[in-house]
């Protein structure tokens, strides 16, 4: 009987111990900033289209955490994230080349050289804007990367 209860007592304490790292999880992946409103960054590729993606299928990559369609979608991300996040990450290619800071709407959208692009127009600004003078305005956009702010 003796060893019952010291068994229940360590079974006990470690419950305690591991319950709280639990219920911890779910709080800690909420504080990571949604990246791209949700949309799944492999479907512009694989789909040719915005798509909304689901809790279920969640990665989370450079301080973001990315949803997806499926958990193909998710797989192909965490083998290559570098090819498939957006460029310019939640925020607008065009303005950031202009020198501004845009929340991008992932429903405008461009790929170029197998880079995404999102942006918060549509045309005439935008993707059309953008690619008017494509090497240009990757290259200011690059260069003012630092006044994105840190999500």
């Amino acid at each position: 009987m003796h060893t019952l209860s010291r068994r229940n007592t360590i079974r006990f304490a470690l419950l305690v111990a591991v319950v709280p790292l639990m219920t911890s999880l779910p709080a800690a992946a909420a504080d990571v900033p949604l990246a791209i409103k949700g949309y799944d960054p492999v479907a512009y590729f694989t789909d040719g289209k915005p798509t909304k993606g689901v809790p279920e299928f969640t990665y989370q990559w450079d301080e973001h955490r990315y949803q997806f369609a499926s958990a193909q979608h998710r797989d192909m991300f965490k083998a290559d994230p570098v090819r498939y996040a957006p460029q310019f990450g939640n925020f607008c290619a065009m303005a950031l080349a202009l020198n501004q800071v845009v929340v991008a709407n992932p429903e405008n959208w461009l790929i170029s050289d197998r880079k995404l692009y999102i942006f918060g127009k549509a045309a005439p600004g935008g993707p059309v804007l953008f690619q008017k003078d494509l090497a240009a305005n990757i290259a200011k956009a690059n260069e003012h990367r630092p006044i994105l702010p840190k999500e």
